[in-house]
């Protein structure tokens, strides 16, 4: 059955929201902190991990930037926060454009009140269940050019696409028309962290807007096909490429981040 893009309902917890809650954002309601409450009961360490997800985009399009990629396609933006992709990316290399995709109205909302008035920045809406109309886009294909490198974010959006939405075409519809010397980045929760935690959050977000599926490291690594993982692989968020600056620690190991990451190249 076809999802259709979700309405402002304050009453039921919203993925976008749940996520700006655990960063310490202001943009939630009573529905989503109660949400947030019954998971961080069992998994407090879920609040660190949202942020370790976070430091681990901003560590991949930096590395993306110096490895000279200037445009950028984010699909399933969420909410701004800090250290958006644009501006990440632009410390780096000042020109960078950046398209962000999402389904979520009120992202969108935000999304584009925060870029009004930036050149080099869109935000257009658009679902990850249909990869060829987000390509297709007259607003993606004026701003990206897909015959030169690009990076294509899927940053904590990929356990919120069931099996029965084909993961796999997905990420290979994307990859099919990224040029040779493109990156794909990507992090995604796994059911091979600590079972409580899994089953609680899997338990709590099936009450939302967007229920997880969670994967192995074995069947995430497969969404990779295509793709060269760059050093150090598919990782704990933090073991990616640490930064001392920008790397959450976490006292009981980094699988304490409860979600995996890595980097490919398409060759």
């Amino acid at each position: 059955m076809e999802r259709e893009s979700p309405a402002f309902d304050p009453h039921t917890p919203n993925v976008a929201r749940l996520y700006d809650y655990f960063l310490g954002g202001k943009d939630h309601f009573p529905a989503d902190r109660a949400a947030a409450a019954k998971i961080l009961e069992v998994a407090p360490e879920l609040r660190a991990a949202v942020r370790a997800n976070r430091a681990f985009m901003r560590r991949a399009v930096r590395f993306l930037a110096e490895s000279g990629i200037t445009q950028f396609l984010d699909v399933g933006t969420g909410l701004p926060g800090q250290d958006n992709v644009h501006e990440v990316a632009r410390e780096i290399t000042p020109g960078a454009k950046v398209v962000y995709v999402d389904r979520d109205p009120v992202v969108l909302v935000h999304a584009r009140a925060l870029l009004a008035g930036q050149g080099g920045t869109t935000a257009v809406s658009g679902d990850l269940r249909k990869p060829d109309e987000i390509l297709k886009n007259p607003d993606v294909t004026e701003a990206i050019d897909f015959s030169r490198p690009v990076g294509v974010l899927l940053t904590a959006i990929m356990h919120y696409i069931s099996d029965s939405d084909r993961p796999h075409e997905i990420v290979a519809s994307l990859r099919h028309a990224m040029a040779p010397g493109s990156y794909l980045v990507m992090s995604h929760a796994t059911s091979d962290a600590r079972a409580a935690a899994v089953d609680t959050i899997t338990e709590v977000y099936e009450s939302t807007d967007a229920p997880l599926t969670l994967r192995s490291r074995e069947r995430i690594a497969e969404l990779f096909e295509g793709f060269e993982l760059v050093d150090p692989g598919l990782v704990w968020l933090p073991q990616w490429r640490p930064d001392q600056a920008d790397t959450i620690d976490f006292a009981d190991g980094p699988e304490s981040s409860l979600i995996f990451g890595g980097v490919g190249r398409r060759g």
